[in-house]
């Protein structure tokens, strides 16, 4: 479970690669530097390459040792004290932690080999140069994680920001392009050509509420979110425009407390809904449409009665897909629509705008 979790954090193939070459480059310098100083004079090529073998298996083995623990209290740290908070702690302690586990090393291993061969200088003075030889190595290689780790995140950091940047100009395109549905804008100036010669003051309204609609979609598509209260103001003026169309046949009504207006939801979410609601629904004299807006704790709730039309072609369920997506960039609380006792009912959190999580995305 230990190793699952770390390997999880910094997987192992990485890890093995790491450690291999710090091992590698480690003996090359003390095997270098043995023999230019006369300290251990090599024979020759072969020589060599069994004294780098050898080197590399035991540094190997040792860099584990110390590998691990140091992941694991990097990893503990990431969470508990994150880069950025309280940085002189961390790093007092991190070194702390690390100057520990080399320690346990050195007194295990010096004993383990002093037990299959007893030292020839004093017990003492060889644990304590151990000590500090793997104190040193363990600061330095808590030091090539933390910058490996750093690094890695930072490219999946990266990644993930250009991607969620993708995805989110193909969910505004997706949007912007629902918003001027040639079908709506056509609808719209059809109504208005028939109001302008029957009710000119309805037909200023109706050019005041249509420019409404779109001001505000301007305004908006490039937001991550708007508050609940100008979404409601979109809602008026985009159903104003519908009833003038359908008359009677379509209603709704609107319950929310005003402690709620001040809550955010990404922009444009109640015009997926009541496009939704009324696009796939009969709206007649004899079936007549009814929306109620409602909210339901942190959720507002758009419910509409159920009366699929019988020619509409199947949905491609896009707008709905793209809100759930625009929650995804902003909380990780997600809109659920389902069909109730008649009813089909969507409902979509609002997010305290007191909250940060709607800007740490």
């Amino acid at each position: 479970m230990f190793f699952r979790q770390i390997h999880v954090y910094f997987p192992f193939r990485r890890l093995l690669l790491l450690l291999l070459g710090l091992s590698v480059g480690v003996q090359l310098a003390v095997i270098t530097y043995n023999h230019l100083s006369g300290y251990y004079i090599l024979s020759g090529y072969l020589h060599f390459f069994l004294r780098l073998a050898r080197g590399i298996i035991l540094s190997l083995s040792a860099a584990f040792l110390i590998a691990y623990p140091d992941l694991f209290i990097i990893r503990y740290f990431n969470k508990s004290i994150p880069w950025g908070k309280q940085t002189a702690l961390r790093i007092l302690l991190q070194m702390g932690f690390a100057v520990t586990i080399a320690v346990i090393i050195a007194l295990a291993v010096t004993f383990t080999a002093n037990w299959i061969t007893a030292y020839s200088e004093d017990l003492t003075g060889v644990l304590i140069t151990n000590a500090l030889i793997i104190a040193v190595a363990n600061l330095l290689m808590m030091a090539v994680l933390e910058g490996w780790i750093y690094y890695i995140e930072s490219k999946k950091a990266t990644l993930k920001a250009e991607t969620l940047e993708k995805e989110l100009s193909q969910i505004r395109f997706e949007v912007l392009k629902s918003q001027i549905n040639p079908h709506f804008m056509f609808n719209s100036l059809n109504v208005l050509s028939g109001l302008i010669n029957r009710d000119t003051v309805k037909a200023q309204q109706f050019i005041d509420e249509f420019s409404q609609v779109y001001r505000y979609v301007l305004e908006t598509i490039e937001q991550p979110v708007t508050t609940l209260g100008r979404e409601l103001d979109f809602m008026h003026s985009y159903l104003f425009l519908q009833q003038i169309r359908y008359g009677r046949n379509l209603g709704f009504s609107v319950d929310v407390p005003a402690a709620l207006l001040n809550c955010v939801l990404p922009p444009l979410s109640l015009q997926v809904l009541l496009e939704n609601a009324i696009k796939h629904n009969i709206v007649n004299e004899s079936k007549p449409l009814r929306i109620e807006v409602y909210s339901e704790g942190n959720n507002l709730v758009v419910k509409n009665n159920l009366q699929p039309k019988i020619s509409a072609t199947a949905s491609t369920g896009l707008g709905l897909k793209n809100l759930v997506k625009r929650y995804a960039l902003i909380t990780g609380e997600e809109p659920s629509f389902k069909i109730e006792t008649g009813h089909y009912i969507a409902r979509i959190p609002l997010i305290n705008p007191e909250s940060d999580e709607h800007t740490d995305r």
